[in-house]
């Protein structure tokens, strides 16, 4: 058996989740953060070969297989870009970068390497979503008509160890905000249906959160053939709530984080047959790291692409640009280049 070594860069909580599932699967880790403080304490709860506080010292590990990317989104392109000049694989974690411009400079350097990226949209190796949307796709409750998209979580009790402030969840400059880490619903509402054809949205801070990023997104899109979509990302709800629910012209399908299930309902009356699910949080982030193995190994990618990542960028750009100047903005399907 060939014990991988890989280097995790950004040490926060999904980088020790990321190393701790790695590990878990035989591998060996070393790490990179330039608060080495964080590196020493992912050191301290698990076996690490090296930690580094020097991206360049972290580089020149000799045996490295791959990189996994879990800094703020605002070091993404520099790191996956150096990364993939240094001949290494990549795991990236969402969203790609802060500007489509950026995830579209790293795709050149992808290509120009031939090597591979595996963008961490996580939900997408989520089994009961993946259910969903065989449901959908094999015209379960009929055409589409309608889909709202919903997702609410107070940024407070994200990392409740550490003042939300000092989270990059709170920093502009180092990509945090609602629109932009959220960005899994973008991607979750491509990979049903594809890009929209128009969008109007709204990008705001309501809240009083004491944070510089946005904390409010609404957005609707519309689609061929009659197809409605809407999405709210707010960080100051309390219950969290994250679900989907699909009307159709046959019925509606319902799919919640909490309670953790798929529920269908065709009837006047909310009666519904719900179908649960005991899968942990965790089981998607190993999906990722057996997929991001088999990848190293010489794979194709299976699930989520840095072109993914560049569709999803186009969306968040012309939310911008919708909010912004106050207009519906028509979506460009010109192929990525």
């Amino acid at each position: 058996m060939i014990h991988r070594h890989f280097l995790i860069m950004g040490c926060g909580s999904v980088g020790k989740r990321h190393a701790k599932n790695l590990i878990a699967l035989g591998c060996r880790i070393s790490c990179f953060d330039p608060n080495h403080d964080r590196c020493l304490e992912l050191a301290s709860g698990m076996p690490v070969v090296q930690s580094f506080g020097n991206l360049a010292d972290a580089l020149s590990i000799t045996d490295l297989d791959g990189v996994i990317i879990c800094s703020p989104t605002a070091f993404h392109p520099e790191q996956t870009i150096k990364a993939l000049s240094r001949g290494l694989p990549v795991l990236l974690e969402k969203p790609p970068a802060r500007t489509a411009a950026d995830a579209r400079r790293m795709v050149d350097v992808m290509r120009s390497t031939g090597l591979p990226v595996l963008l961490g949209y996580t939900w997408r190796w989520w089994p009961p979503l993946a259910r969903v949307r065989e449901l959908v796709m094999a015209g379960r409750i009929g055409r589409i008509l309608h889909v709202q998209f919903h997702m609410s979580a107070h940024l407070a009790d994200w990392h409740p160890w550490e003042p939300y402030q000092d989270f990059f969840m709170a920093s502009a400059a180092q990509g945090g905000g609602a629109l932009l880490d959220e960005s899994h619903w973008i991607d979750l509402m491509v990979w049903f249906f594809g890009l929209p054809e128009k969008l109007s949205g709204r990008v705001e801070l309501i809240s009083d959160l004491e944070i510089e990023t946005d904390d409010n997104v609404d957005v609707h899109l519309t689609y061929p053939n009659n197809l409605r979509i809407t999405i709210h990302l707010d960080l100051y709800g309390r219950p969290h709530e994250k679900f989907i629910r699909f009307i159709g012209e046959k019925g509606t399908i319902l799919w919640s984080v909490e309670p953790n299930r798929i529920a269908i309902g065709n009837k006047s009356s909310q009666t519904w047959d719900e179908e649960f699910f005991s899968f942990d949080r965790n089981d998607m982030f190993m999906s990722v790291a057996r997929e991001f193995l088999d990848v190293v190994n010489g794979a194709p990618i299976r699930t989520c692409t840095l072109d993914d990542g560049v569709r999803v960028m186009d969306i968040i750009e012309a939310i911008r640009t919708s909010s912004a100047e106050d207009r519906t903005v028509v979506l460009n399907k010109e192929p990525i280049q």
